[in-house]
């Protein structure tokens, strides 16, 4: 495993007793019971609540809510997860929906309570092993997609343009300052190869969309994948490909040692293309300014795209310039 260091996957969470009353009451009308304790939990990059409830006689539950600010793209993401969580069939190891509340523009999520914990950071390798696996067994589980979403394609139009972004950029007279030098050289050719994404991600899997640490949890029956508002479908080994380059900021080996052990059947093309898309929205992202309430995600979308670029010299540098 490496040593790598990587910035934390955290955004600046809300305490529960910041969440409106009438969320509180809901949250207790629909369990039954009052709160007696609510344990913020860290990790992730939402600004909103992330709470471990033990009520009164003695249940657990887990709540998230947000509200307009200081991010007002959250709600909406948060309704996202509502309508993806409610609709996921019982055998998907992701923690159960039990009621949603919106009114205020607030939005709760109210889930049942996972006795789990992330993984080990720096990866442990065998962690690292069952995760994979379980990233594996679901998109066995979800091959066909069980649910209607939107296809790559469509979720991700207005993403997977890094380098025609910076390209562009370039030509209108930005330096590029500070971007990768063997980037440079090559972003016309990447640009390229980018522009193929949409037909190399085409697949009939329903996908998690953003598997990274922060949304596993290590649990005594196996491993849980929770933080579903990206659901879309696509290729199979899409989640296990956009997961790796995290991996790798956080301590764990070079991704194409997993990847092509785990998928080496997936099109060697389609991977790469996908893979040359994703790497560009790691890199474009983490030039963008700082988002109100997400003080890490920069620097996280940075490193990534670190790994991610390091990954794609390995797969493309024959076709590129040195």
């Amino acid at each position: 495993m490496s040593d790598v260091s990587a910035p934390p996957a955290a955004g600046v969470r809300l305490p529960w007793q910041a969440v409106p009353s009438w969320i509180h009451e809901a949250v207790e009308d629909h369990l039954g019971a009052p709160v007696a304790e609510a344990v913020t939990q860290a990790g992730g990059f939402s600004p909103g609540a992330a709470v471990r409830l033990l009520l009164a006689d003695g249940r657990r539950a887990f709540v998230k809510a947000i509200g307009p600010e200081p991010n007002p793209e959250s709600a909406g993401i948060y309704r996202a997860e509502a309508r993806i969580s409610a609709a996921l069939p019982a055998e998907v190891p992701a923690p159960r929906l039990l009621a949603s509340f919106d009114a205020d523009g607030w939005v709760a999520l109210l889930f049942e309570d996972v006795d789990g914990r992330m993984p080990t950071m720096p990866w442990d390798a065998g962690e690292l092993t069952l995760a994979v696996e379980a990233v594996v067994r679901l998109a066995e589980t979800l091959t066909p997609s069980p649910l209607a979403a939107p296809p790559a394609a469509e979720a991700l139009a207005g993403m997977f343009d890094g380098w025609r972004s910076l390209a562009a950029a370039r030509d209108a007279g930005d330096d590029l300052a500070g971007l990768d030098p063997w980037a440079v050289r090559n972003l016309d050719a990447l640009a390229a190869l980018e522009s193929g994404w949409a037909w190399a991600s085409e697949g009939g899997t329903l996908l998690h969309g953003d598997i990274r640490a922060d949304n596993l949890l290590f649990t005594a029956t196996g491993v849980k994948v929770v933080d579903w508002p990206w659901a879309f479908i696509g290729p199979a080994w899409f989640d296990l490909l956009a997961m790796l380059p995290s991996v790798r900021m956080q301590g764990g080996p070079p991704p194409q040692e997993i990847f092509d052990r785990t998928a080496g059947d997936a099109d060697p093309e389609a991977v790469t293309v996908v893979l040359a898309a994703l790497a560009g929205f790691y890199v474009r992202s983490g030039r963008g300014p700082e988002l109100p309430g997400l003080p890490t995600l920069r620097p996280f979308q940075r490193a990534q795209g670190e790994t991610a670029l390091a990954w794609l010299r390995v797969r493309a540098g024959h076709r590129m310039a040195r």
